[in-house]
Protein backbone atom coordinates (compact mmCIF):
# COMPACT_ATOMS: atom_id res chain seq x y z
CA UNK A 1 0.00 0.00 0.00
CA UNK A 2 2.51 2.66 0.72
CA UNK A 3 4.60 1.41 -2.23
CA UNK A 4 1.62 2.74 -4.70
CA UNK A 5 0.69 6.04 -2.65
CA UNK A 6 4.59 6.57 -2.91
CA UNK A 7 4.02 6.04 -6.73
CA UNK A 8 0.97 7.98 -7.06
CA UNK A 9 2.20 11.41 -5.07
CA UNK A 10 5.65 10.83 -7.77
CA UNK A 11 3.41 10.78 -10.49
CA UNK A 12 1.56 14.26 -9.34
CA UNK A 13 5.20 15.20 -9.14
CA UNK A 14 5.80 14.38 -12.64
CA UNK A 15 3.08 15.71 -14.30
CA UNK A 16 3.88 19.08 -12.26
CA UNK A 17 7.97 19.06 -13.74
CA UNK A 18 6.35 17.82 -17.66
CA UNK A 19 3.81 21.10 -17.60
CA UNK A 20 6.19 23.59 -15.91
CA UNK A 21 8.44 23.07 -19.02
CA UNK A 22 5.77 22.69 -21.43
CA UNK A 23 2.75 24.72 -20.53
CA UNK A 24 2.27 26.98 -23.64
CA UNK A 25 2.79 30.75 -22.95
CA UNK A 26 1.19 33.41 -25.16
CA UNK A 27 4.11 35.41 -26.39
CA UNK A 28 3.76 36.33 -30.16
CA UNK A 29 2.21 40.15 -29.73
CA UNK A 30 2.70 40.76 -33.68
CA UNK A 31 -0.51 43.03 -34.91
CA UNK A 32 -3.59 41.00 -35.39
CA UNK A 33 -5.32 42.20 -38.20
CA UNK A 34 -8.79 39.89 -37.37
CA UNK A 35 -11.69 41.53 -35.57
CA UNK A 36 -11.96 40.62 -31.98
CA UNK A 37 -14.57 41.17 -29.78
CA UNK A 38 -14.20 41.60 -25.97
CA UNK A 39 -17.10 40.89 -23.79
CA UNK A 40 -16.81 42.21 -20.35
CA UNK A 41 -20.20 41.39 -18.17
CA UNK A 42 -20.38 43.62 -15.04
CA UNK A 43 -22.69 43.76 -11.49
CA UNK A 44 -22.01 45.92 -9.51
CA UNK A 45 -18.17 46.65 -10.28
CA UNK A 46 -17.67 50.01 -9.09
CA UNK A 47 -14.29 49.29 -7.64
CA UNK A 48 -12.74 47.15 -10.49
CA UNK A 49 -14.33 48.45 -13.47
CA UNK A 50 -12.42 51.57 -14.18
CA UNK A 51 -8.75 49.44 -14.21
CA UNK A 52 -10.11 47.16 -16.24
CA UNK A 53 -11.65 49.39 -19.01
CA UNK A 54 -7.84 51.42 -18.41
CA UNK A 55 -6.00 48.37 -19.56
CA UNK A 56 -8.49 47.68 -22.55
CA UNK A 57 -8.10 50.96 -23.64
CA UNK A 58 -4.40 50.29 -24.01
CA UNK A 59 -4.25 47.15 -25.37
CA UNK A 60 -1.64 47.13 -28.52
CA UNK A 61 -1.36 45.44 -32.01
CA UNK A 62 -5.29 45.04 -32.44
CA UNK A 63 -6.11 47.84 -34.51
CA UNK A 64 -10.08 45.75 -35.17
CA UNK A 65 -10.35 45.49 -31.30
CA UNK A 66 -14.20 46.22 -30.17
CA UNK A 67 -15.21 45.80 -26.46
CA UNK A 68 -18.48 45.28 -25.30
CA UNK A 69 -19.23 46.46 -21.86
CA UNK A 70 -22.77 44.14 -20.44
CA UNK A 71 -24.43 45.99 -17.64
CA UNK A 72 -26.30 43.50 -16.09
CA UNK A 73 -28.40 45.51 -13.66
CA UNK A 74 -25.98 47.41 -11.30
CA UNK A 75 -27.02 48.85 -8.55
CA UNK A 76 -23.93 51.22 -7.77
CA UNK A 77 -21.89 53.55 -9.90
CA UNK A 78 -20.35 50.91 -12.23
CA UNK A 79 -22.89 52.18 -15.05
CA UNK A 80 -21.74 56.05 -14.39
CA UNK A 81 -18.02 55.24 -14.41
CA UNK A 82 -17.91 53.04 -17.46
CA UNK A 83 -19.95 55.93 -19.49
CA UNK A 84 -17.41 58.43 -18.02
CA UNK A 85 -14.55 56.13 -18.86
CA UNK A 86 -15.60 55.22 -22.79
CA UNK A 87 -16.82 58.58 -23.37
CA UNK A 88 -15.55 59.44 -27.09
CA UNK A 89 -14.05 55.49 -27.63
CA UNK A 90 -15.82 54.37 -30.61
CA UNK A 91 -14.32 50.82 -29.91
CA UNK A 92 -16.64 50.59 -26.19
CA UNK A 93 -19.74 50.02 -26.16
CA UNK A 94 -22.32 50.04 -23.09
CA UNK A 95 -25.40 47.32 -23.14
CA UNK A 96 -27.62 48.19 -20.38
CA UNK A 97 -29.52 43.95 -19.97
CA UNK A 98 -32.64 43.75 -18.30
CA UNK A 99 -33.67 40.88 -16.27
CA UNK A 100 -31.40 37.28 -17.40
CA UNK A 101 -33.26 35.21 -19.77
CA UNK A 102 -35.36 32.44 -18.31
CA UNK A 103 -33.68 29.70 -17.22
CA UNK A 104 -30.28 31.38 -17.28
CA UNK A 105 -27.85 32.42 -14.51
CA UNK A 106 -26.82 36.42 -14.95
CA UNK A 107 -23.29 36.26 -16.25
CA UNK A 108 -23.76 33.62 -18.94
CA UNK A 109 -27.51 35.08 -20.02
CA UNK A 110 -25.11 38.60 -20.17
CA UNK A 111 -22.39 36.84 -22.43
CA UNK A 112 -25.11 35.50 -24.90
CA UNK A 113 -26.71 38.79 -25.08
CA UNK A 114 -23.08 40.42 -26.00
CA UNK A 115 -22.32 37.41 -28.17
CA UNK A 116 -25.62 38.27 -30.06
CA UNK A 117 -24.24 41.61 -30.76
CA UNK A 118 -20.62 40.09 -32.47
CA UNK A 119 -19.64 39.56 -35.76
CA UNK A 120 -15.82 39.55 -35.56
CA UNK A 121 -13.70 36.59 -35.89
CA UNK A 122 -12.32 36.19 -32.38
CA UNK A 123 -14.12 36.68 -28.99
CA UNK A 124 -12.68 37.61 -25.78
CA UNK A 125 -14.24 36.85 -22.35
CA UNK A 126 -12.93 38.29 -19.50
CA UNK A 127 -14.07 39.66 -15.61
CA UNK A 128 -13.90 42.91 -14.05
CA UNK A 129 -11.58 42.15 -12.28
CA UNK A 130 -9.08 41.08 -14.72
CA UNK A 131 -6.51 43.55 -15.93
CA UNK A 132 -4.95 43.24 -18.89
CA UNK A 133 -0.71 44.21 -19.80
CA UNK A 134 -1.22 46.01 -23.34
CA UNK A 135 -0.23 43.18 -25.36
CA UNK A 136 -2.52 40.59 -23.48
CA UNK A 137 -5.31 39.61 -25.89
CA UNK A 138 -2.66 40.50 -29.04
CA UNK A 139 -0.65 37.52 -27.60
CA UNK A 140 -3.26 35.26 -26.95
CA UNK A 141 -5.06 35.48 -30.22
CA UNK A 142 -1.69 34.62 -32.11
CA UNK A 143 -1.67 31.79 -29.11
CA UNK A 144 -4.58 30.28 -31.41
CA UNK A 145 -3.65 30.93 -34.75
CA UNK A 146 0.23 29.70 -34.39
CA UNK A 147 -0.56 26.66 -32.52
CA UNK A 148 -4.41 25.88 -34.36
CA UNK A 149 -6.11 25.51 -31.56
CA UNK A 150 -9.92 26.74 -31.43
CA UNK A 151 -10.09 28.35 -27.76
CA UNK A 152 -7.45 29.09 -25.16
CA UNK A 153 -7.63 30.11 -21.35
CA UNK A 154 -4.27 32.11 -20.42
CA UNK A 155 -4.52 31.86 -16.79
CA UNK A 156 -4.17 35.10 -14.70
CA UNK A 157 -1.68 35.66 -11.69
CA UNK A 158 -3.47 35.51 -9.01
CA UNK A 159 -2.83 38.26 -6.64
CA UNK A 160 -2.70 36.88 -2.80
CA UNK A 161 -2.20 39.56 -0.20
CA UNK A 162 -4.30 38.53 3.20
CA UNK A 163 -3.29 35.03 4.63
CA UNK A 164 -6.22 33.36 3.80
CA UNK A 165 -6.06 34.63 0.23
CA UNK A 166 -1.75 33.40 -0.03
CA UNK A 167 -2.97 29.86 1.35
CA UNK A 168 -6.39 29.07 -0.90
CA UNK A 169 -5.95 31.07 -4.48
CA UNK A 170 -2.57 28.91 -5.82
CA UNK A 171 -4.77 25.79 -4.75
CA UNK A 172 -6.70 26.03 -7.73
CA UNK A 173 -3.84 26.02 -10.46
CA UNK A 174 -1.86 23.31 -8.67
CA UNK A 175 -5.29 21.17 -9.08
CA UNK A 176 -4.96 21.23 -12.30
CA UNK A 177 -0.81 21.54 -13.00
CA UNK A 178 -0.42 18.30 -10.66
CA UNK A 179 -3.34 16.66 -11.89
CA UNK A 180 -3.34 16.96 -16.35
CA UNK A 181 -0.65 16.52 -18.92
CA UNK A 182 -1.78 19.71 -21.08
CA UNK A 183 0.20 18.45 -23.92
CA UNK A 184 -1.97 15.25 -23.78
CA UNK A 185 -4.71 17.17 -23.55
CA UNK A 186 -4.44 19.30 -25.70
CA UNK A 187 -3.29 16.94 -28.41
CA UNK A 188 -6.28 14.14 -27.34
CA UNK A 189 -9.31 16.52 -26.18
CA UNK A 190 -11.40 14.96 -23.83
CA UNK A 191 -14.15 15.94 -21.63
CA UNK A 192 -12.90 14.92 -18.50
CA UNK A 193 -9.39 16.45 -19.25
CA UNK A 194 -11.22 20.23 -19.88
CA UNK A 195 -9.63 22.75 -18.17
CA UNK A 196 -10.49 26.86 -18.61
CA UNK A 197 -10.83 29.67 -16.73
CA UNK A 198 -13.69 32.45 -17.24
CA UNK A 199 -11.18 35.02 -16.00
CA UNK A 200 -10.01 35.39 -19.31
CA UNK A 201 -10.98 33.13 -22.46
CA UNK A 202 -10.37 33.21 -25.90
CA UNK A 203 -12.24 31.22 -28.60
CA UNK A 204 -13.10 31.82 -32.39
CA UNK A 205 -16.10 32.69 -33.41
CA UNK A 206 -16.91 29.97 -35.58
CA UNK A 207 -16.72 27.55 -32.60
CA UNK A 208 -18.67 29.21 -30.26
CA UNK A 209 -21.09 29.38 -32.83
CA UNK A 210 -21.43 26.12 -33.48
CA UNK A 211 -21.70 25.28 -30.11
CA UNK A 212 -25.31 27.97 -29.93
CA UNK A 213 -23.38 30.34 -28.18
CA UNK A 214 -23.21 30.11 -24.42
CA UNK A 215 -26.59 28.29 -24.82
CA UNK A 216 -24.91 24.69 -23.18
CA UNK A 217 -23.96 26.64 -19.70
CA UNK A 218 -26.68 28.81 -19.34
CA UNK A 219 -27.11 27.43 -15.96
CA UNK A 220 -23.88 26.24 -15.17
CA UNK A 221 -21.91 27.99 -11.91
CA UNK A 222 -18.91 26.59 -13.59
CA UNK A 223 -19.57 28.38 -16.88
CA UNK A 224 -15.99 28.43 -17.65
CA UNK A 225 -15.21 25.10 -17.52
CA UNK A 226 -18.27 24.10 -19.34
CA UNK A 227 -17.75 25.53 -21.72
CA UNK A 228 -14.90 24.32 -22.71
CA UNK A 229 -16.37 20.41 -22.45
CA UNK A 230 -19.25 21.57 -24.78
CA UNK A 231 -16.24 22.87 -27.09
CA UNK A 232 -14.19 19.50 -26.75
CA UNK A 233 -17.68 17.85 -27.39
CA UNK A 234 -17.98 18.91 -31.03
CA UNK A 235 -14.22 18.15 -31.63
CA UNK A 236 -12.62 21.85 -31.55
CA UNK A 237 -9.34 21.87 -29.54
CA UNK A 238 -8.01 24.00 -26.85
CA UNK A 239 -6.15 24.26 -23.58
CA UNK A 240 -5.40 26.17 -20.30
CA UNK A 241 -2.07 28.44 -20.97
CA UNK A 242 -0.02 30.47 -18.65
CA UNK A 243 -1.48 33.65 -18.33
CA UNK A 244 0.58 35.58 -15.65
CA UNK A 245 2.59 37.55 -17.63
CA UNK A 246 -0.20 38.82 -19.54
CA UNK A 247 -2.69 39.27 -16.97
CA UNK A 248 -3.72 39.59 -13.43
CA UNK A 249 -6.39 39.80 -11.24
CA UNK A 250 -7.41 39.86 -7.14
CA UNK A 251 -10.36 37.43 -6.88
CA UNK A 252 -11.17 38.38 -3.56
CA UNK A 253 -10.12 40.55 -0.32
CA UNK A 254 -11.17 38.21 2.90
CA UNK A 255 -11.51 35.09 4.05
CA UNK A 256 -15.66 35.92 4.06
CA UNK A 257 -15.21 36.55 0.44
CA UNK A 258 -13.47 33.71 -0.16
CA UNK A 259 -16.04 31.57 1.27
CA UNK A 260 -18.60 33.13 -0.19
CA UNK A 261 -17.35 32.85 -3.73
CA UNK A 262 -15.82 28.88 -3.26
CA UNK A 263 -19.55 28.55 -1.63
CA UNK A 264 -21.55 29.10 -4.57
CA UNK A 265 -19.61 26.61 -6.96
CA UNK A 266 -17.35 23.87 -5.75
CA UNK A 267 -20.44 21.90 -4.76
CA UNK A 268 -20.94 21.46 -8.49
CA UNK A 269 -17.26 21.28 -9.41
CA UNK A 270 -16.61 17.66 -9.19
CA UNK A 271 -19.90 16.22 -10.78
CA UNK A 272 -21.93 15.25 -7.27
CA UNK A 273 -21.59 13.54 -4.12
CA UNK A 274 -19.31 10.54 -5.62
CA UNK A 275 -17.03 12.73 -7.53
CA UNK A 276 -17.03 15.26 -4.34
CA UNK A 277 -15.90 12.40 -1.95
CA UNK A 278 -13.02 11.44 -4.48
CA UNK A 279 -11.98 15.21 -4.67
CA UNK A 280 -11.85 15.69 -0.67
CA UNK A 281 -9.81 12.12 -0.43
CA UNK A 282 -7.19 13.31 -2.59
CA UNK A 283 -7.21 16.31 -0.91
CA UNK A 284 -6.57 14.51 2.11
CA UNK A 285 -3.99 11.57 1.32
CA UNK A 286 -1.68 14.95 -0.72
CA UNK A 287 -1.97 17.28 1.96
CA UNK A 288 -3.10 16.03 5.00
CA UNK A 289 -2.32 12.25 5.65
CA UNK A 290 1.44 13.06 4.77
CA UNK A 291 1.34 15.27 8.10
CA UNK A 292 -0.36 12.06 10.08
CA UNK A 293 2.46 9.67 8.98
CA UNK A 294 4.84 12.03 10.08
CA UNK A 295 3.27 12.73 13.33
CA UNK A 296 3.27 9.12 13.74
CA UNK A 297 7.08 8.49 13.24
CA UNK A 298 6.68 7.30 9.48
CA UNK A 299 10.08 8.43 7.03
CA UNK A 300 7.35 7.88 4.03
CA UNK A 301 5.41 11.22 5.41
CA UNK A 302 8.47 13.19 5.07
CA UNK A 303 9.00 12.18 2.01
CA UNK A 304 5.55 12.50 0.31
CA UNK A 305 5.25 16.15 1.71
CA UNK A 306 8.40 16.95 0.96
CA UNK A 307 7.33 16.01 -3.12
CA UNK A 308 3.93 17.72 -2.93
CA UNK A 309 5.58 20.70 -1.97
CA UNK A 310 8.28 20.57 -4.65
CA UNK A 311 5.07 20.40 -6.94
CA UNK A 312 3.61 23.13 -5.08
CA UNK A 313 6.75 25.47 -5.87
CA UNK A 314 6.23 24.19 -9.13
CA UNK A 315 2.97 25.48 -10.16
CA UNK A 316 3.59 28.56 -7.40
CA UNK A 317 6.43 29.78 -9.48
CA UNK A 318 4.85 29.56 -12.81
CA UNK A 319 1.65 31.47 -11.74
CA UNK A 320 4.52 33.82 -9.89
CA UNK A 321 2.72 33.42 -6.31
CA UNK A 322 4.39 33.24 -3.24
CA UNK A 323 6.60 30.03 -3.32
CA UNK A 324 6.92 30.27 0.94
CA UNK A 325 3.16 29.45 1.09
CA UNK A 326 3.61 26.27 -0.52
CA UNK A 327 5.07 24.91 2.90
CA UNK A 328 1.58 25.58 4.07
CA UNK A 329 0.18 22.72 1.69
CA UNK A 330 -1.37 20.87 4.71
CA UNK A 331 -3.35 24.06 6.01
CA UNK A 332 -4.38 24.86 2.70
CA UNK A 333 -6.26 21.33 2.17
CA UNK A 334 -7.76 21.71 5.28
CA UNK A 335 -8.91 24.93 4.68
CA UNK A 336 -9.94 23.80 1.22
CA UNK A 337 -12.05 20.63 2.53
CA UNK A 338 -14.16 22.64 4.86
CA UNK A 339 -15.04 25.39 1.80
CA UNK A 340 -16.09 22.06 -0.35
CA UNK A 341 -18.18 20.84 2.98
CA UNK A 342 -19.70 24.34 3.41
CA UNK A 343 -20.23 24.61 -0.49
CA UNK A 344 -22.53 21.87 0.29
CA UNK A 345 -24.25 22.74 3.23
CA UNK A 346 -25.04 26.28 2.01
CA UNK A 347 -26.38 24.97 -1.38
CA UNK A 348 -28.63 27.25 -2.96
CA UNK A 349 -28.57 29.60 -0.22
CA UNK A 350 -25.81 31.82 -1.33
CA UNK A 351 -26.15 35.61 -2.48
CA UNK A 352 -23.64 36.36 -4.93
CA UNK A 353 -24.12 40.04 -6.28
CA UNK A 354 -27.16 40.33 -5.00
CA UNK A 355 -29.14 37.09 -6.18
CA UNK A 356 -29.01 33.26 -4.94
CA UNK A 357 -26.97 30.97 -6.85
Amino acid sequence: MEILYFAFIYLLLFISVVNYFSIRTPWNAEEVKESITVLLPVRNEEKRISHCISALQAQISVPNLRVLILNDQSSDATETIAIQQISGDQRFRLINLQDPKNGWLGKVSALQSGFENTESEFVVTIDADVVLRSNAIASAVNLLKDSKLDFTSPYPKQIAVTFSEKLIQPLLRWSWMSTVILLLAEKFPRRSTAIANGQFFVVRSQALQAIGGFESVKSKILDDVEIARSLISAHFRGVVSEGSSIAETRMYESFSEIRNGYGKSLHRAFGGAIGTLIAVTFIFITGILPIVLIATGSPLGWIIYASVVISRLLSDSRGQSDNLYSLFHPISSAILIYLILYSWKKRGAIQWKGRNV
